[in-house]
């Protein structure tokens, strides 16, 4: 990573996905915002919604029509309960799912977490060129997303990173 070099800034969103939640208690939808930043992305919008997949999904959706929308980071509802639906609303609107992001994420987890690191449906795709990454609602875990989110956001990264590719993701 060449750190004289700026990194692209991206126009990031942020999704909490909870029953419970308000913007004064929404401590993993802070850290989301406060991590992209920090590191010199931009937020474009961020929203709490319940754990409903159809308002899930039409809050993602108008965020994907959205061409200055580059990246979604979702927090909460990616458990195994009745009320976690984030991967049934998010996976039908992926062109693409990124499966080597859940597998990273569920391989750092069990050192912090173990076994239960096997609840945690964490998953990423790409959706009309824009990244999707769906993150549990924990604090701890959205640290433990953001870690490897923020490698392949950065422009600077080597070998490769995401934010190279975006120009291509909408490529026939």
């Amino acid at each position: 990573m060449n750190q004289n070099e700026s990194i692209l800034p991206l126009k990031i969103s942020v999704l909490t996905v909870s029953d419970t939640r308000t913007e004064a208690d929404d401590k993993s939808g802070k850290i989301l915002v406060d991590n992209l930043t920090i590191t010199g992305h931009l937020l474009a919008e961020k929203t709490i919604v319940p754990d409903n997949i159809y308002q899930i999904r039409a809050v993602v959706s108008r965020w994907v029509a959205d061409e200055s929308v580059q990246v979604i980071l979702t927090t909460g509802g990616t458990g195994v309960t009745g009320r976690d639906g984030t991967p049934e609303a998010i996976k039908p609107l992926l062109d693409k799912e990124i499966e080597g992001f859940g597998e990273i994420f569920r391989m750092i987890s069990y050192q912090e977490i173990k076994t239960s690191t096997i609840q945690s449906r964490a998953l990423a795709g790409v959706a009309n060129g824009t990244y999707i990454f769906c993150l549990p609602g924990s604090s701890g875990a959205c640290q433990t997303g953001w870690s490897i989110i923020k490698e392949q956001l950065d422009s600077r990264n080597r070998p490769c990173n995401l934010a190279q590719l975006i120009p291509r993701l909408t490529e026939t």
